[in-house]
């Protein structure tokens, strides 16, 4: 007989997490960027991440999080994640890797055809409070990751967040969910957002946790109430990818 865990239950696991996080706080500037690798190209940009630039992002002060290709992935995308001290310390972080000699004879190995990249996405984040530490992990067996954005209601980011806070992540991991990191913007973009990372054993386990999570009577009600005066998202998106065989995640 399966037992249910209490919205009082819930809510004490989640303000225990959340005073575990507050004791150790992540102040540090995290980056995500998605390349778009030219068609034919995604296998040599990999290689050049794997041989080349983690360890040069590494000599330079950033902090390598992860890297992840989606599962179908028709624009051959690249996504990573690096993080800093702070916000000045990736600038200077980044323009002192741009001229290192290293990188620019790298680049010019790599690109003496053409150029691997045809765009980059950059998005500047910090975590919630409620984030778990992000940091290397990895498991017996192959995990699959899926990253969701969330679009908040005008007005509703934060009601978002006490949500996640309070009920969402401890229903998470009642369901066989791991929690990686759940961050919002340092910046201005993405606006009124809320992106977070969780992995699974494989998309179908991720499909299935998310279908009894959703049916859970405490979702329900976390949901119900917090929603009285509309809902709090606009917009949810998810994307399924599988670490890099040289991502500190995987």
């Amino acid at each position: 007989m399966k037992t249910l865990l209490t919205l009082a239950t819930v809510a004490l696991l989640a303000a225990s997490a959340s005073w575990l996080t507050a004791a150790n706080a992540d102040t540090r500037c995290y980056e995500m960027r998605v390349y778009y690798a030219a068609p034919g190209r995604l296998g040599d940009l990999e290689a050049r991440f794997r041989d080349h630039t983690c360890a040069l992002f590494a000599k330079h002060g950033f902090t390598n999080i992860g890297y992840w290709a989606p599962l179908e992935n028709p624009d051959h995308k690249l996504l990573y994640i690096i993080a800093s001290p702070n916000r000045e310390a990736h600038s200077k972080a980044w323009t002192e890797f741009g001229k290192d000699p290293a990188w620019q004879e790298v680049v010019k190995a790599t690109e003496s055809k053409s150029r691997l990249v045809t765009k980059v996405e950059s998005y500047f984040l910090k975590t919630t409070d409620f984030s778990p530490l992000v940091k290397p992990s990895s498991a017996d067996a192959p995990r699959v990751f899926e990253l969701r954005t969330y679009t908040a209601a005008p007005g509703k980011l934060d009601a978002l967040q006490a949500r996640f806070r309070d009920h969402t992540l401890a229903l998470f991991a009642k369901h066989g969910m791991t929690s990686v990191g759940y961050w919002v913007a340092l910046e201005s973009k993405p606006e009124n957002t809320l992106i977070y990372m969780l992995a699974h054993k494989s998309r179908e386990a991720g499909a299935e946790s998310f279908a009894n999570f959703r049916k859970d009577p405490d979702w329900i009600a976390a949901k119900s109430a917090s929603e009285t005066n509309g809902p709090l998202t606009t917009k949810v998106e998810s994307l399924f990818m599988a670490p890099e065989d040289f991502s500190p995640i995987k």
